[in-house]
């Protein structure tokens, strides 16, 4: 699919947040993957950068023009300015920004923008409809709230990264990271509700997320079961705490297989299948309560057995039997496979200066309607000019002015 790089023309179709406008303050990927949702859903969103940009348009090591692939992936969908936050002028134009707009999302650390005067205090008072979401590290509050924050460090103070990892080996990073993603993304449910709560009230709300937070959130039933018997779990490898026929599974041909047999009639099926069904009657694994006591002796002739067939062979097999499994796939294979292409997973974006780069598309369908929109991400300083007089009102003489003293950039 090739999208139009005009919001104008690409967001002909009405959208559920269509209407409402979003002020951007964010960088690198929490801040950036959230605002693009609200962008994806129909919300007009404005980002603002410095001259020199965000740093993460600069991450190697694929480059799009002088744009990195990197920042490519999160930024669609959105107008940019280039605002100087240094200058008082910049200041006075975000404070208007923040008058015209319904949505502030911002991931300074806790206290920047206090002293810029441009926080979500001082600016309540004058539009108490606004929506603020902050998204830190560790939250506006707490011993650790001025502490720096990336996605792997949250992942090891978390404990998530405890748990992840070959049972005997060293915990490892997520490949996805789920620090940042999940704080986008809890953000974007704050606002949601809050969106809701102003419908109801008028008011607006100061939504506080930290990616600490939201990944010990997501530490669920790992969490209920230390809070519950005291037991710190160790790596989880490419098992599950609770079925020793919920795995994965090397094959024949050097793949893996991930089989998720959790239920009785899948156990069974699941040993008819591997040629194991002398097992079913055996009282060591008799019930998933048995089978886990004797988890060590179950495991490696799940795994001899595994050995016998293909990946492919066995998943094919399994659905047949109505049992969850599922090739352990390469992104080359998950991106150009059937199912992907046909929800219309990936798509190109292009601009109006022939650049073009193919990004993951927004999973949230409506009413069967499978196109996402998505709009070229934005030159740094595209839509200056254009926000100033069109949004905010400026005149041409004062937009000049701005221009001149660098309060504000606008790109050729």
């Amino acid at each position: 699919m090739t999208h139009n790089s005009n919001p104008t023309t690409a967001n002909a179709t009405q959208r559920p947040l269509s209407g409402l406008k979003v002020l951007d303050m964010t960088q690198f990927l929490s801040g950036p993957f959230g605002s693009m949702v609200l962008g994806d859903l129909g919300a007009e969103v404005i980002k603002i950068e410095p001259r020199s940009g965000e740093l993460s348009r600069s991450i190697p090591p694929h480059f799009i023009a002088d744009d990195s692939v990197y920042y490519l992936s999160v930024n669609r969908n959105k107008k940019n300015m280039v605002v100087d936050l240094k200058k008082q002028e910049g200041i006075e134009v975000v404070k208007n920004l923040v008058a015209s707009c319904d949505i502030v999302i911002e991931n300074f650390r806790p206290g920047v923008l206090e002293r810029l005067g441009i926080s979500y205090t001082k600016l309540s008072e004058l539009k108490p409809s606004i929506i603020w979401c902050s998204v830190t590290g560790f939250g506006q509050d707490g011993p650790w709230r001025d502490w720096p924050a990336y996605d792997m460090m949250i992942q090891a103070l978390s404990g998530g990264m405890s748990l992840t990892g070959p049972t005997e080996g060293p915990s490892v990073r997520a490949g996805i990271p789920l620090g940042d993603i999940s704080a986008g993304l809890y953000g974007v449910i704050g606002i949601l509700a809050a969106l809701h709560e102003r419908n109801l009230t008028g008011k607006g709300k100061h939504i506080d997320i930290a990616m600490m937070d939201c990944q010990v959130a997501m530490l669920s039933y790992q969490a209920a079961y230390y809070l519950h018997s005291g037991q710190v779990p160790g790596r989880q490898g490419t098992g599950h705490d609770s079925f020793p026929t919920y795995g994965t599974f090397p094959t024949k041909d050097g793949k893996s297989i991930v089989v998720t047999a959790n239920t009785e009639k899948m156990w069974k099926e699941m040993a008819n299948c591997l040629g194991l069904t002398s097992l079913i009657s055996d009282p060591r694994f008799i019930t998933n309560k048995e089978r886990l006591s004797n988890r060590a002796v179950i495991e490696p002739l799940l795994q001899q057995a595994f050995l016998a067939r293909n990946a492919q062979e066995w998943m094919d097999d399994f659905l047949a039997l109505g049992i969850p499994a599922g090739v352990v796939n390469t992104l080359d294979i998950t991106l150009n496979g059937p199912q992907i292409q046909h929800r219309q997973m990936v798509v190109e974006l292009k601009d109006e200066m022939g650049h073009s780069v193919k990004v993951v598309a927004s999973p949230i369908k409506f009413n069967e309607e499978l196109s996402t929109r998505a709009d070229y991400p934005a030159r740094l300083g595209q839509h200056t000019d254009s926000v100033l007089k069109d949004i905010l009102g400026y005149t041409d003489e004062q937009i000049a002015t701005l221009n001149e003293s660098g309060a504000v950039y606008q790109c050729d």
